[in-house]
């Protein structure tokens, strides 16, 4: 039986609060029948869940497309709910049943739709220089009968809401971190459930946050602004057809909160003496408050929420008390995390706790915290006397895995203490499993790298004076995230933010949203973000628009490429950070020894090469045309500039050679020659990467792609340093930035640039996914349309199990291997795509599926034999292969 289930709009469960003008659905089909198809579908979009007023629909359309299907020709209105539902008709000669039905609900569309003011709190409650954050509340009444309400709000600042003495929405860090001059996120709240007839009550709390909070590690303030402030607008719906407004105006009142200072970097003082309680209930005697004050700025950088926001997606109980050689209390949590610590506490009012956040201890087993640099990360609380107190901070985020306890009683309890894990709430989709504990470690550090960096924006770490969204660590790690959250909104808010922050002549920023100095700009591998990014997100989700809407930023970056230099082939000038923290650098030096203006060349080229690729899937043929010349110039001023007539690179790294293979800068014996060089490399290092940031991520990739399988696998299993095992044997929880930011003698590696929560080098995630599980998708059919299982076991593993939940549905490749030798694949193809299978070293008359042989399998065609195996080209469904 066909049923069509799992309906997103705009890759999201019936969101609220949107602004797309043509919004796009997907969906997923359900069947127990092998190779089956979508041949047509109908949607239909009502004004009521019963479907009785239908506004639009498709009509049977004879196509097999069920992701990103644009709603068209219907006239979206401002906070209106649509109702859609879908059927399918397969290859099978059924169709289902309509689909249950699901949901989109516009937010304000037009900024004629606000009559909400920008508030704040006076100077008489709060000093312009002052940390201290503000309350702001409003009462107001409301008559019987209410059918819905909807808050739509955003701030200058972060701000948490709270209605009638309850907080609401589940969210964190709102608005979010986008480029402010440009683009300010607006949340939607549904309040129906909060509201009351007669007197209701409505307050914020507003944070200094990004928006004119510390940020960078020149103790830079207010970079967008200085006076925070709030906007808000609750439209309340009454079952008479009537609408009540309640916005922000000089008519809301302003009062001083505990939180004395909150700052990212820094942490949260509160004095519990200072609260107010029900200061946002009904009743509330505010006559001591002042009124608020306008606060001038436009509205015409709002838009809606885009990504998932901040949520506690888990919680961490410690692991052990610990008493350091210094005498200090210290609680470990066994896992490097990125949120903050709930804690209960008792004593007499006006006593001060403090609690300090640490990574790691030292050599010693002392609390450590020189890696933080200049950030405080300090949480102090002072009490106000109650029997137990509970405290969590509302606008600071910490990357730790331990605390340090000052002022607590001796008698600390384990219990009093919980570690809230804060991140972007994308959905979780992928799973890397295998024989080994090892790499399994590696998994998960790589996978908790990605929690505590995807705080809102791809930051390059969560614990120091930094915590920026970092280009060029973006790109590198964008691949391996497809593969464990569905990071497409995600993405697609921070391309616009790079769109947006983007220079003039086409430059980019080295971070996003950028907060640097105007000259901090353009980097080869960092800029290239620009193109790699969307490019990525097309070949995960087969997402067309982030092309679409990214395509004149994708062409601005090449084109300033173009423009630097004498030569427009090469790219040879300007500041490029190079082959970062490569092993092969000088004494002294961040640097790896591969030249710069070799790696920007060869960046400039892979741009090219994609954006070629992302013009002719937008039909852009002159555009396609043009670049794809471009590239061919650029290849060929490359080979002369850096490959010999005998066709060896004149550039001796390990990451040269890899660029050079993985972007197919290289045929013939020039290729040969760099493969040989490659594998020479390995061997001067016995067999060790000496890559940094650029050579990294490709370095297996190409290995496995180059008949050095046996190296990859080597590569991955080393424990000594540098290696990524070498950081699990050193108790690592999260992947680290530097290769021995934890040498071998227990000393550091610096101070001054070491964190232990950077995602960067858990790009090898990517391989792992693409080669040892062997999910990957085919570019000509982007999003896992069509899907390649090819799984490439290594000796070291006697199985390996992964599992990819794609716009389609589920994927999953596990193999494994028994000690006679004997094979065993089990495969599914999730319904609507086909795959390609190939089966390593099989023989096609010997191998079996479910016991039957392939030739006489339902859903398999075209068995092949071929070099390396058995390739089949199959259809939906489950299979188990033995060989």
């Amino acid at each position: 039986m066909l049923e069509v289930v799992d309906l997103r709009c705009e890759y999201k469960v019936n969101p609220i609060g949107i602004d797309v003008r043509r919004p796009r659905i997907s969906w997923k089909l359900k069947t127990d029948e092998r190779a089956v198809l979508q041949t047509a579908y109908e949607i239909e979009v009502a004004a009521d869940a019963e479907f009785s007023r239908i506004i639009w629909s498709s009509g049977k359309v004879e196509s097999d497309q069920s992701t990103h299907v644009e709603i068209v020709d219907v006239q979206i209105a401002s906070s209106t709910r649509y109702y859609y539902r879908v059927k399918s008709w397969s290859n099978k000669g059924d169709s289902s049943d309509w689909s249950a039905a699901a949901f989109w609900e516009t937010g304000l569309l037009h900024t004629s739709d606000w009559s909400a003011h920008w508030i704040g709190a006076p100077a008489e409650v709060i000093a312009e220089d002052a940390e201290q954050s503000p309350l702001l509340r409003k009462s107001f009444e409301l008559k019987a009968g209410i059918r819905q309400a909807r808050i739509y709000t955003t701030a200058l600042g972060l701000y948490e809401l709270e209605l009638n003495g309850a907080r609401v929405g589940d969210s964190y860090f709102t608005p979010g971190w986008t480029s402010y001059n440009h683009r300010l996120q607006v949340q939607t709240y549904d309040v129906t459930s909060m509201l009351q007839e007669g007197e209701n009550a409505i307050g914020a709390m507003l944070g200094k946050g990004w928006y004119s909070g510390n940020l960078g590690w020149q103790d830079q303030k207010d970079i967008y602004g200085s006076q925070i402030a709030l906007l808000l607008q609750m439209h309340i719906w009454y079952e008479d057809g009537s609408v009540e407004t309640i916005a922000t105006d000089e008519q809301w009142l302003a009062s001083a909160s505990p939180v004395l200072m909150s700052e990212i970097y820094h942490g949260e003082t509160y004095d519990a003496r200072l609260e107010q309680p029900g200061w946002s209930e009904a009743g509330f005697h505010d006559s001591a408050w002042q009124q608020a004050v306008r606060v001038e700025r436009g509205l015409s950088q709002l838009v809606a929420q885009e990504n998932e926001p901040v949520r506690k997606t888990g919680e961490i109980k410690p692991i052990a008390l610990i008493q350091t050689p210094k005498g200090e209390t210290v609680i470990d949590f066994g896992q490097n995390m990125v949120g903050w610590v709930r804690f209960r506490v008792r004593g007499d009012a006006g006593s001060t706790i403090e609690i300090h956040h640490a990574e790691v201890l030292d050599n010693d087993g002392n609390f450590y915290m020189e890696n933080m640099r200049s950030a405080k990360v300090t949480i102090c609380y002072t009490l106000k006397g109650a029997d137990v107190e509970t405290y969590e901070p509302r606008f600071t985020f910490q990357g730790f895995r331990y605390i340090r306890l000052i002022g607590f009683d001796a008698g600390v309890q384990l219990g009093d203490f919980t570690g809230i894990v804060l991140h972007s709430d994308m959905p979780a989709i992928g799973t890397f499993e295998c024989s080994d504990h090892l790499i399994n470690q590696l998994q998960h550090n790589i996978e908790w790298g990605l929690k505590g960096n995807f705080l809102d924006v791809p930051t390059d770490c969560p614990q120091r004076d930094e915590r920026l969204g970092w280009t060029g660590d973006a790109q590198m790690f964008i691949r391996t995230a497809t593969y464990l959250y569905n990071v497409a909104p995600f993405f697609t808010k921070w391309s616009r933010d790079l769109a947006a922050d983007q220079l003039e002549n086409g430059g980019v920023p080295f971070v996003i949203p950028n907060v640097l100095s105007k000259e901090s700009h353009s980097s080869s591998a960092w800029g290239d973000a620009a193109v790699i990014v969307p490019w990525t997100l097309y070949m995960a989700y087969g997402d067309q628009r982030i092309l679409k809407e990214q395509y004149s930023s994708m062409k601005a970056w090449v084109s300033y490429i173009q423009q630097q230099g004498d030569n427009p082939f090469l790219w040879n000038t300007g500041f490029h950070f190079g082959d970062w923290l490569g092993l092969d650098a000088k004494p002294d030096s961040y640097v790896g020894a591969t030249d710069r203006d070799y790696i920007a060349t060869a960046f400039y080229a892979y741009s090219t090469s994609l954006l070629q690729k992302t013009a002719a899937v937008l039909g852009k043929t002159e555009d396609a045309e043009y670049y794809a010349k471009l590239y061919a110039d650029i290849v060929a001023a490359y080979t002369e500039e850096f490959v010999t007539p005998a066709g060896r690179l004149s550039v001796s790294t390990q990451t040269a050679q890899v660029l050079a293979l993985m972007f197919g800068l290289l045929q013939g014996k020039a290729k040969e020659r760099a493969v040989a060089k490659l594998m020479e490399l390995m061997e001067e290092s016995k067999f060790h990467l000496t890559t940094g940031f650029v050579g990294t991520p490709y370095l297996n990739h190409v290995l496995s792609d180059h008949g050095q399988l046996d190296t990859a696998y080597r590569l991955l299993f080393q424990q000594d340093y540098p290696s990524w095992l070498y950081q699990v044997t050193k108790g690592a929880t999260t992947i680290w930035e530097h290769w021995d930011g934890i040498r071998e003698d227990g000393s550091f590696w610096s101070k001054d640039m070491n964190s232990y929560n950077h995602y960067a080098y858990g790009a090898i995630g990517d391989w792992m996914y693409r080669c040892v599980a062997g999910i990957d998708t085919d570019e000509e059919k982007a999003g896992y349309k069509h899907i390649f299982v090819r799984p490439q076991p290594g000796d070291q593993l006697s199985w390996a199990d992964g599992s990819l939940n794609t716009m389609y549905g589920s994927i999953r490749s596990k193999w494994s291997r028994a000690e006679d030798g004997a094979m065993e694949l089990l495969v599914v193809i999730p319904p609507n795509t086909t795959a390609t299978i190939v089966l390593p070293g099989a023989d096609s008359d010997k191998t079996m599926e479910s016991e039957i042989p392939l030739q006489q399998t339902e859903g398999i065609s075209s068995v092949e034999q071929v070099e390396n195996g058995v390739s089949m080209l199959a259809g939906s469904g489950e299979y188990r292969f033995t060989w």
